[in-house]
């Protein structure tokens, strides 16, 4: 497997037709800045350096303002344990966009188009027995969406959001952790053939909080998400842990931003994707800023990917920006290679059939991030759907 990692600065490696690239400057300085406002970006035409992996024409209108909402977009369900506020309101009300700003003109095109946000809330020193599920299921149409979920000081909570169905969907996520709270954040994205889905994912983390979230994606035509993280106190640590498995023709992107902008905090980015058939694309864009002001910063961003057939490419681009010399770690790492086939050959030399032999070198690939997701019916079904995506590979 070709790796390139550095502490600091990184460097390039390519493997056949797998693209691995690691650059030193942070790829978000956007064309525009962060606005709520659609008219403040201009429509992308693929140059820019946040556009300029995703193939605009599969966005279904998003990006260009012709993608109108339909009465058949999505159907949102949450069932939540006792004691959590589940709430509908408008777009006046002051707890949203405290999280984040939109970055690029689909998110602010998603920001300025829904009707109505959803807003969850765990009280203060609330510990939650189980998890809030959140299932949103395509009907066929184009939606505009927005959620918020909020922890108040030193609650406790998981949170599932299930994507299912066929939608043309852009939708904003908002997480604001009060003082000492800890969320878990499960975001599983398992669409039809068809559906497109663009995605901001803010999280704000408090004083001593601990923001954990897993992303897995599956599904879909396109899939384009970004996460972000920024801290509002000292103390506070985020863990980011990604899972995709891109199949032929699909393309699927996660660019992810985590912004040390105060003292003593700490990250963790780890993302694993496999890729199978002709024209399969996976992007991974890792930037972490690491602002004059966060002195006693500890932070490191990974990416690995498994290439199980010709024809996949990845790209994959860790950055990192240090601002002050004042930290405790700071590195990145990006690893991409094929099959290794000396692992099957010594699986099957023991008398396992070759495409069980397969399933657990994939299964062992995975099981480091799906052990560590905690939701004992998601770790089942992700381990399941992984088989599933083997056997259209053998």
């Amino acid at each position: 497997m070709a790796e390139a990692q550095n502490s600091t600065v990184g460097s390039s490696t390519t493997a056949g037709s797998i693209a691995v690239a690691a650059e030193s400057t942070v790829a978000t300085r956007m064309s525009a800045p962060p606005s709520f406002d659609v008219a403040d970006f201009p429509v992308p035409h693929g140059r820019e350096e946040e556009w300029r992996f995703t193939p605009l024409e599969r966005l279904r209108g998003l990006h260009d303002g012709t993608a109108v909402a339909t009465g058949t977009g999505v159907k949102v369900d949450v069932v939540a344990p006792e004691g959590v506020t589940v709430e509908t309101v408008g777009r006046d009300d002051p707890r949203l966009g405290r999280a984040g700003t939109p970055v690029d003109r689909v998110a602010a095109q998603a920001y300025s188009a829904f009707e109505q946000a959803g807003v969850i809330t765990v009280p203060k020193e609330t510990v939650l027995a189980e998890p809030i599920r959140i299932a949103v299921h395509g009907e066929g149409g184009v939606a505009y969406g927005h959620q918020v979920v909020e922890l108040g000081a030193f609650a406790e909570a998981v949170v599932v959001i299930d994507h299912t169905g066929d939608a043309v969907l852009a939708a904003n996520v908002e997480y604001v952790l009060g003082d000492g709270a800890k969320l878990t954040v499960v975001s599983v994205q398992d669409w039809d053939d068809k559906a497109v889905h663009v995605g901001q994912h803010n999280a704000l983390i408090g004083r001593d909080a601990t923001f954990k979230s897993f992303v897995v994606t599956f599904g879909g035509d396109l899939v384009r998400l970004h996460p972000r993280v920024a801290y509002a106190g000292t103390g506070g640590e985020a863990e980011l842990f990604g899972l995709y498995f891109t199949d032929a023709g699909q393309h699927q992107e996660h660019r992810l931003l985590v912004d040390h902008n105060v003292p003593h905090c700490k990250s963790n980015a780890m993302y694993k994707g496999a890729l199978q058939g002709e024209g399969a694309h996976a992007v991974w864009i890792g930037d972490v800023l690491i602002e004059a002001t966060a002195e006693g910063t500890d932070t490191y961003e990974m990416n690995r990917n498994l290439v199980l057939t010709d024809g996949a490419r990845v790209d994959s681009v860790p950055n990192l920006e240090i601002e002050t010399g004042e930290i405790v770690g700071a590195g990145h790492a990006s690893a991409t290679g094929r099959f290794d086939d000396e692992q099957l050959f010594y699986l099957m030399a023991r008398g396992i059939p070759a495409d069980e032999a397969r399933r657990l070198v994939v299964r062992g690939f995975f099981a480091e991030l799906v052990q560590q997701i905690g939701v004992d019916d998601i770790e089942a079904r992700l381990l399941e759907k992984i088989d599933e995506e083997l056997e259209g590979s053998v």
